[in-house]
Protein backbone atom coordinates (compact mmCIF):
# COMPACT_ATOMS: atom_id res chain seq x y z
CA UNK A 1 0.00 0.00 0.00
CA UNK A 2 1.47 3.31 -1.14
CA UNK A 3 1.93 6.06 1.56
CA UNK A 4 -1.19 8.32 0.33
CA UNK A 5 -3.14 5.22 0.27
CA UNK A 6 -2.11 4.44 3.82
CA UNK A 7 -2.88 8.27 4.95
CA UNK A 8 -6.64 8.16 3.48
CA UNK A 9 -7.78 4.91 4.89
CA UNK A 10 -5.54 5.89 8.31
CA UNK A 11 -7.50 9.14 8.37
CA UNK A 12 -11.07 7.86 7.15
CA UNK A 13 -10.92 5.11 9.91
CA UNK A 14 -9.68 7.75 12.91
CA UNK A 15 -12.68 9.94 11.88
CA UNK A 16 -14.81 6.55 12.60
CA UNK A 17 -13.16 5.53 15.52
CA UNK A 18 -13.23 9.08 16.98
CA UNK A 19 -17.19 9.32 16.58
CA UNK A 20 -17.74 5.86 17.49
CA UNK A 21 -16.00 5.31 20.87
CA UNK A 22 -17.27 1.99 21.12
CA UNK A 23 -16.68 1.11 18.17
CA UNK A 24 -14.12 -1.94 18.68
CA UNK A 25 -14.16 -3.06 15.15
CA UNK A 26 -12.78 0.57 14.02
CA UNK A 27 -10.12 0.64 16.54
CA UNK A 28 -8.85 -2.51 15.57
CA UNK A 29 -9.16 -1.32 11.99
CA UNK A 30 -7.07 1.79 13.13
CA UNK A 31 -4.58 0.33 14.95
CA UNK A 32 -3.68 -1.84 11.98
CA UNK A 33 -3.26 1.36 9.73
CA UNK A 34 -0.88 3.08 12.56
CA UNK A 35 1.18 0.22 11.95
CA UNK A 36 1.45 0.30 8.47
CA UNK A 37 2.05 3.96 8.20
CA UNK A 38 4.74 3.25 10.98
CA UNK A 39 5.93 -0.10 9.90
CA UNK A 40 6.06 0.21 6.26
CA UNK A 41 6.24 4.09 5.52
CA UNK A 42 8.45 5.53 8.88
CA UNK A 43 5.74 8.01 9.85
CA UNK A 44 5.62 9.69 13.06
CA UNK A 45 4.13 12.64 14.85
CA UNK A 46 1.26 12.88 12.86
CA UNK A 47 -1.26 15.44 13.64
CA UNK A 48 -4.48 16.40 11.81
CA UNK A 49 -5.70 20.24 11.27
CA UNK A 50 -9.12 20.63 9.57
CA UNK A 51 -9.39 24.17 7.42
CA UNK A 52 -12.19 23.87 4.97
CA UNK A 53 -12.42 22.58 2.67
CA UNK A 54 -9.62 20.09 3.60
CA UNK A 55 -8.15 17.56 6.40
CA UNK A 56 -4.66 18.41 6.62
CA UNK A 57 -2.40 15.63 7.86
CA UNK A 58 1.05 16.90 9.22
CA UNK A 59 3.52 14.11 9.59
CA UNK A 60 7.02 13.50 9.84
CA UNK A 61 8.87 10.47 8.28
CA UNK A 62 13.23 10.61 9.49
CA UNK A 63 12.95 13.46 10.75
CA UNK A 64 11.40 15.71 7.64
CA UNK A 65 8.25 17.22 7.84
CA UNK A 66 5.34 16.97 5.36
CA UNK A 67 1.77 17.32 4.83
CA UNK A 68 -1.05 16.06 2.72
CA UNK A 69 -4.69 17.29 2.63
CA UNK A 70 -7.93 15.41 1.57
CA UNK A 71 -11.73 16.50 1.33
CA UNK A 72 -13.62 16.94 4.30
CA UNK A 73 -16.68 15.41 2.14
CA UNK A 74 -14.43 12.20 1.36
CA UNK A 75 -12.93 11.64 4.62
CA UNK A 76 -16.32 11.93 6.51
CA UNK A 77 -18.11 9.47 3.72
CA UNK A 78 -17.30 6.35 5.45
CA UNK A 79 -18.75 7.56 9.16
CA UNK A 80 -21.81 9.36 7.33
CA UNK A 81 -22.71 6.25 5.65
CA UNK A 82 -21.94 3.93 8.70
CA UNK A 83 -24.39 6.38 10.56
CA UNK A 84 -27.13 6.46 8.41
CA UNK A 85 -27.36 2.14 8.24
CA UNK A 86 -29.49 1.57 10.89
CA UNK A 87 -28.31 -1.84 12.02
CA UNK A 88 -25.40 -0.06 13.28
CA UNK A 89 -26.69 2.11 15.43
Amino acid sequence: MNLQDALYNWLTIKKVSDERKDDQAAKDTLDFFEEILRDDHAVTAIQIEQEPPFYIIHYKIEGKDYKKQFPIELIDALYESIESEPKYN
